[in-house]
């Protein structure tokens, strides 16, 4: 098991998700989800080398993807996932989404609320990219994938980060070959490529 140094990560049982109706794949249904994954009635920290192996809980992902649109269209960010990274599984996949886990450090005056949430989304793109310029920020889908060991004790949180300008750096080794490209080419030449989130967002990319 590795070694997570005591890390505690935002959770929801699995048993909540599945009352509230557990699907495969995309689901843009947000608020039949939010309300209650959020409810801090419902949430707790885990210990994460605990909850890696144990499907009775969901981990709780922000899924930040980020949109560029000017004079040559709309260009998504994707990167390669570095040997640095916290998830082995993915190591070496390209992938469109930014985020992590919600820690204790993320509590606002909410507990374990919407605004402690937002607030561990915030720290992740900041930990993880430099951005030049404003963002928006709208969570616009829920992802969820039972089909392999990695998705199958977490669930994501689609959010669209709408960038004021393409100058973005990565900001930690685990983010490598940072670039934009057209939903063309990611449906195209680097579609074999995408790590199985990454292939769930580009398919329902449309409706997002």
């Amino acid at each position: 098991m590795k070694d997570y140094q005591g890390e505690q990560i935002l959770v929801v049982t699995r048993e909540l998700f599945d009352n509230l109706g557990d699907f495969q794949g995309i689901n843009t249904d947000t608020q039949r989800y939010l309300p209650s994954l959020l409810n801090p009635e419902n949430n707790l920290f885990l210990d994460r080398a605990a909850a890696e192996d144990d499907p009775s809980h969901k981990q709780l992902i922000p899924y930040c993807i980020f949109r560029v649109s000017d004079e040559q269209g709309d260009r998504y960010l994707h990167y390669t996932r570095g040997k640095s990274g916290g998830e082995s599984r993915l190591h070496a996949q390209v992938s469109i989404g930014v985020g992590g886990h919600i820690n204790p450090v993320d509590q606002r005056e909410d507990h374990l609320g919407e605004k402690t949430y937002l607030a561990g989304v915030e720290r992740e793109i900041d930990e993880e990219l430099i951005i030049k310029g404003d963002h928006s920020n709208k969570i616009v889908a829920l992802l969820n994938d039972d089909s392999n060991e990695v998705g199958k004790v977490h669930l994501g949180v689609v959010h669209m980060i709408d960038l004021e300008s393409d100058d973005v750096r990565a900001n930690e080794d685990a983010i490598a070959n940072l670039t934009l490209s057209s939903l063309e080419d990611l449906r195209g030449p680097l579609y074999d490529r995408l790590e199985t989130w990454t292939r769930f967002c580009v398919d329902a990319m449309d409706d997002l």
